[in-house]
């Protein structure tokens, strides 16, 4: 486990970087985003985006339930939010195994409610907001 601090939204461009470092050491091609509600998941994701090169404007899939993108080298950045679905079929219907397992990155938020169908090498990152100070944030990545 590999654990980042973020004191501030300005930490945030370097935090990503190590984090994106890890992502390609792994080879993980899904990246599971754990945290609270306001922890930051979405924030984390646009950073992350930005730095992969995204060109577009990167918001929460929360009604969509994934967005795409593509990045600075045209290939698709997955981005999946679960929160509003009641069910893992729902997954199944939206076909998650073509993108899990069709070696694009995918960014899952509340991966959670379907984390009986996350692919084994999963990368999990766990975002912790600081409960002494608003701002801060831990990054646990498993």
């Amino acid at each position: 486990m590999e654990t980042i601090r973020l004191d501030s939204i300005d930490d945030l461009p370097e935090a990503a970087e190590r984090l994106l470092e890890i992502i390609h050491e792994r080879g993980a091609s899904v990246i599971a985003l754990f945290g609270p509600m306001g922890a930051g998941k979405t924030t984390l994701v646009r950073e992350l985006a930005n730095q992969l090169g995204v060109k577009d404007t990167v918001t929460s899939p929360t009604f969509a339930l994934i967005n795409q993108y593509i990045d600075g080298e045209g290939h698709t950045v997955n981005h999946f939010d679960f929160y509003r679905i009641n069910n893992v079929s729902e997954a199944f219907d939206m076909g998650y195994e073509e993108y899990f397992y069709g070696g694009d990155i995918c960014f899952v938020e509340w991966p959670e409610k379907i984390e009986e169908l996350l692919p084994e090498d999963t990368l999990r990152v766990i975002i912790e907001p600081d409960p002494d100070d608003e701002d801060a944030r831990t990054i646990n990545i498993v």
